[in-house]
């Protein structure tokens, strides 16, 4: 069978994105959702005082790069900030998505863009995440293409959209210092310095607190300890503590099941051309699957679809001889999870009583 082409996988998208809209607004007014959903009333405040270049009363924890993106397009006649966001948000996932179709190939782009609820929900309900996916994958593509500096300035303005993607920071690091290519690392030190020294220094001048994101992120998610534990204590004592609905239960151990299988496979003999061929990203990959399961939030449990999303190709990729490459299957997944992430983000007990 022939793989699916950029267009097919595009059209796929597009298919999703409508099932997603039209489900969600069957049951619910779809921008009373964008309003309700995720961090979107945070960015959205972030966005508003960028623009007004006013800081008075801001208490947002989330990193600004996606506010600043919509501050920067706000200049556009006849779209509210909230529109931005989904536009932005929109665009990048469909960018991420033919982005992994250049770096993994057509099956596991396909799969990654449909298989994941979160990134269904952060992709045209809005949310950091597609941004931040784009200039990480975007990254990558410039690293297998030898454009050190512009891998390494997608990864700083990735890292201000969301804090872990200095993970690919450290690997391009990493990697030039293991080449002895001095230069290029200083140069691309530089230049993500430059730009972690940017977006830090408003908040210096307005907060008198350069890591005033950080600090925030200690109090609310940490409660004032470190951010990392042993590994796999925060998911436990999470399933051990906090009472759920068995379906949510099974669904979260699905999916760390998910990614230590992927992990687990990435040192299988055939996975070990790809490792020494492409050594940043599975660096990367190694960083962030060491945080991943070290993470010492509450969160770590209840959020890990999400902070797993940029993990789902490479585990993709590892498994990729068991993954079912047929296009029944992957449309099947397309209408399904479509489906089923609207419902999930209008919320499960809400879709019940309105099919009665």
């Amino acid at each position: 069978m022939s793989s699916p082409s950029r267009v097919e996988i595009a059209i796929l998208w597009i298919i999703s994105a409508l099932l997603f809209v039209v489900v969600v607004s069957h049951f619910r007014p779809f921008m009373a959702t964008v309003d309700d959903f995720g961090d979107n009333a945070a960015y959205l405040d972030a966005a508003r005082a960028i623009h007004s270049w006013n800081f008075h009363n801001v208490t947002v924890k989330q990193f600004w790069g996606l506010s600043y993106a919509v501050a920067l397009f706000s200049f556009l006649p006849g779209l509210s900030p909230r529109t931005i966001l989904l536009l932005i948000s929109a665009a990048c996932s469909l960018i991420t998505v033919l982005l992994a179709y250049e770096l993994w190939g057509p099956w596991i782009a396909g799969y990654f863009a449909m298989m994941d609820f979160d990134w269904l929900q952060r992709s045209f309900l809005g949310g950091a995440e597609p941004m931040f996916a784009a200039l990480l994958f975007a990254s990558f593509l410039c690293i297998r293409k030898e454009r050190w500096v512009w891998a390494a300035v997608l990864a700083a303005l990735a890292s201000v959209v969301r804090p872990l993607a200095v993970f690919a920071l450290l690997a391009i690091g990493l990697v030039l210092l293991f080449r002895r290519e001095f230069r290029k690392f200083l140069i691309c030190t530089g230049a993500g310095a430059v730009i972690g020294a940017l977006y830090l220094l408003p908040f210096q001048l307005y907060f008198h607190d350069a890591l005033y994101q950080v600090h925030r992120y200690r109090t609310s998610d940490w409660h004032s300890g470190p951010a990392l534990g042993l590994p796999f204590q925060a998911l436990t004592s999470s399933f051990l503590f906090h009472r759920e609905p068995l379906t949510n239960v099974l669904l979260m151990l699905g999916w760390i099941a998910f990614i230590v299988a992927g992990f687990l496979a990435m040192s299988r003999k055939g996975f070990r051309p790809y490792v020494k061929e492409h050594r940043p990203e599975f660096l990367f990959a190694f960083f962030y699957f060491a945080f991943l399961f070290t993470y010492n939030s509450g969160w770590a449990r209840a959020e890990f679809p999400r902070f797993a999303i940029p993990l789902v190709p490479f585990a993709l990729a590892a498994l990729e001889p068991w993954l079912p490459k047929s296009r029944i299957v992957l449309y099947a997944v397309c209408v399904v999870g479509s489906v089923l992430a609207a419902c999930s983000a209008i919320g499960i007990r809400n879709v019940l009583p309105a099919l009665r």
